[in-house]
């Protein structure tokens, strides 16, 4: 029996409509489906397929980064797989398990898949180490100027103003006031 196993990140404008319909065209029998990171191992839906499989079987993915994001994880879900005696097929890459030369195509795929993300997370970090070089820190804009942080400061210090109501003077959340004034003791 052919089982097919679609799978989106949880982000909300993600669905599952063209690896279903992948699936279908590929007569897939049964289709697991999930929301959930390919990053992690907790996904409830790929757990119970790989429970349900037997000899014979072909697990169907539409693209391999569907079943796993890490060539050690996708590794160890082949081995899942061939340990139950069924086959892998990945529609996209055009790669099947139940082939020597699809076992071997696979392995390649996963590794390039790999080492393109360890190539996209170096890029990120150096990105990032060059903005700090520069000055630059990521994060969210800061609500208050140097001058308006000084004004709180000195309305809460001599008695004037009280922290919530130089929050609500300065138009910002009373926790932002307190932070600030915690960052001067």
């Amino acid at each position: 029996m052919h089982i097919g196993y679609a799978r989106v990140s949880k982000a909300q404008d993600q669905d599952t409509a063209a690896q279903l319909r992948a699936l279908k065209d590929a007569e897939v029998a049964r289709v697991f489906t999930e929301h959930a990171s390919g990053g992690r191992w907790d996904r409830p839906e790929l757990h119970k397929m790989l429970d349900q499989l037997r000899a014979g079987d072909v697990v169907v993915v539409w693209k391999l980064d569907r079943l796993s994001r890490s060539l050690k994880d996708l590794l160890h879900l082949m081995e899942k797989i061939e340990a139950a005696g069924a086959g892998f097929r990945s529609l996209t890459e055009a790669i099947d398990t139940t082939t020597p030369a699809g076992r071997m195509m696979m392995q390649m795929v996963g590794a390039f898949a790999e080492f393109e993300r360890a190539m996209i997370r170096e890029r990120t970090k150096a990105g990032l180490e060059q903005a700090r070089l520069e000055g630059r820190t990521g994060g969210r804009r800061r609500k208050l100027t140097a001058r308006q942080e000084q004004e709180i400061r000195e309305s809460v210090g001599s008695g004037r103003h009280t922290a919530a109501q130089c929050a609500r003077l300065f138009g910002v959340h009373p926790s932002t006031v307190s932070r600030l004034l915690q960052r001067e003791t």
